[in-house]
């Protein structure tokens, strides 16, 4: 069983207490999301010894290059300020999220670095992404799927949270004025 913990250091909890009582569980984690590291791709996992003892008989020798293991080393060196960021993230996420409610959209709880939110009704998540676009803020939608009226916004710092939720205004206002179509 593996588990993905790509996301945990934005979760109020993990899973690592149940690797030793679990010899098939293997949880893996990345310093991709939380660490702003995804271009090298440095990963590490935690499982039970005996599962531990096998993937090392089978790991690549050169599993991680010069430049993952420097930015790795880093980070764990200066933990104390992602900390600070991860906590950051947190409160924009909730902040953001109660403005999105009062805007009129439905927000998918996260603990995450990032929000999915269902736009107001009517609307379609590729109208608020062009629209915000004009405005120079980039968020991603999903038209060819289920989720085709919803955004995901990535949190990011307290200014960029301001300039997006001033723009997610605008953008309302204007819906309600042309009853929910973007005018391009």
């Amino acid at each position: 069983v593996v588990l993905d913990e790509a996301y945990v250091d934005f979760a109020p909890d993990n899973a690592l207490r149940l690797v030793n009582r679990h010899p098939n569980l293997l949880i893996l984690r990345t310093f991709s999301k939380s660490y702003a590291a995804a271009g090298v791709r440095v990963g590490f996992g935690f499982g039970h010894p005996e599962i531990i003892g096998r993937l090392r008989n089978i790991q690549n020798v050169f599993n991680m290059n010069v430049i993952g293991q420097a930015v790795g080393k880093s980070i764990l060196a200066h933990r104390h300020a992602y900390e600070e960021n991860h906590r950051h993230i947190k409160h924009e996420r909730q902040r953001v999220t109660l403005a999105l409610l009062q805007l009129g959209f439905s927000v998918t709880p996260s603990h995450a670095n990032f929000l999915l939110a269902r736009v107001p009704a009517g609307q379609e998540g590729s109208c608020w992404q062009a629209a915000l676009k004009e405005q120079a803020i980039l968020i991603a939608s999903f038209p060819d799927v289920d989720l085709k009226n919803c955004i995901r916004v990535s949190i990011g710092t307290t200014e960029q949270m301001d300039k997006f939720l001033a723009a997610a205004k605008r953008v309302c206002m204007s819906f309600k004025k042309n009853r929910g179509v973007h005018k391009h």
